[in-house]
């Protein structure tokens, strides 16, 4: 077989209730005729939704497909052994014109019960805001479920959550658990568990185009929640110019930030994962195993685990999210 190279996918734009227009003008997605498109959808496994490789000898073919045929080639032996073919992390572009809903994720216990599904641990990172900007995270204080049923049938569940002021850098990490919620004229990064278990709580009393309100899954979240979690679980990291700064760490996910001005050799030959590389700002080259690909802000790559190093130009000063799947179980 063909040695792999570094892999781009098609984008599959999210029309949302939420979203806005900031993924065709910052980053030039091409939208149809929606004007109000939430999610830019960059790299996924889940099947139905799988990304479509849009470069190289593999054009054409969906991820599922080419994790079929290379396997821990593509994954790394340890990704490979824990989840097979199946592609561990979904990651997207969000753009919150308006709030989202306050909603809570299942963990993987929960969603295997009920969903046989993987549940929802994700982070992320703040590219952009409007002023006057939050985000709505854990709660305020130690909780009960009493009392969180109370502030619910009253509607005043924000007033429970906290409410942060963000800016862009800002690293937000969410465990399954916790509640939150992302607000208006926020553009950020996700990183997250391959998984669409999300239970909605409470929508700002919105209605939807036809005026009916967005269903809620109250009972469900119920047993999701974790009421312990009392924190804004923000991260205001510190960049460090060629250098690679750690953000998040969990056993899903290992997300750090590279800002750099002039060419970096990464040594990838004991990481055992693919590498994912989300441009934020400027543009950089991505070089592996014999190939190069531009990648230009709003644009994400993926890094075969065959890939001993890589070396990464970039044009101006560049950032770069650099995300992998960690051999142990580190927990943030």
């Amino acid at each position: 077989m063909s040695a792999l190279y570094p892999i781009r996918f098609r984008p599959v734009l999210k029309e949302t209730l939420w979203g806005g227009s900031a993924l065709r003008e910052r980053f030039g997605r091409k939208a149809g005729s929606g004007t109000k498109v939430g999610e830019s959808w960059e790299i996924c496994g889940m099947p139905g939704a799988s990304s479509v490789v849009a470069n190289g000898f593999l054009k054409g073919n969906r991820l599922e497909e080419i994790a079929e045929i290379y396997m821990d080639e593509l994954l790394g032996e340890s990704v490979y052994a824990k989840f097979g073919t199946e592609f561990p992390l979904l990651v997207k572009f969000i753009d919150a014109a308006d709030r989202l809903s306050i909603q809570v994720h299942p963990d993987d216990r929960l969603a295997s019960e009920r969903h046989h599904a993987w549940g929802k641990t994700e982070m992320w990172y703040v590219i952009d805001v409007k002023p006057g900007a939050v985000i709505y995270t854990g709660f305020r204080k130690k909780t009960t479920r009493e009392e969180y049923l109370d502030y619910l049938g009253a509607r005043k569940l924000a007033d429970l959550v906290n409410v942060t002021p963000v800016s862009a850098g800002d690293v937000f990490f969410i465990p399954a658990g916790l509640v939150h919620a992302i607000g208006a004229g926020v553009l950020l990064a996700e990183i997250q568990q391959t998984s669409d278990v999300t239970y909605r709580i409470y929508d700002w009393d919105r209605v939807d185009a036809s005026g009916r309100p967005r269903e809620m899954h109250t009972s469900l979240a119920l047993d999701a929640i974790n009421f312990s979690l009392d924190s804004n679980n923000l991260i205001r990291p510190v960049p460090e110019l060629n250098r690679t700064v750690l953000l998040a760490e969990s056993q899903y996910f290992h997300t750090s930030l590279i800002t750099f001005d002039r060419p970096i050799i990464k040594d990838y030959s004991l990481t055992d994962s693919f590498i994912i590389y989300i441009c934020t700002q400027s543009m950089a080259v991505v070089e592996c195993n014999g190939h190069s690909e531009e990648l230009k802000a709003g644009e994400t790559i993926l890094i075969p685990a065959s890939a001993d190093s890589v070396a990464i130009i970039p044009r101006g000063t560049a950032t770069l999210l650099e995300v992998f799947v960690p051999q142990k179980n580190t927990a943030k």
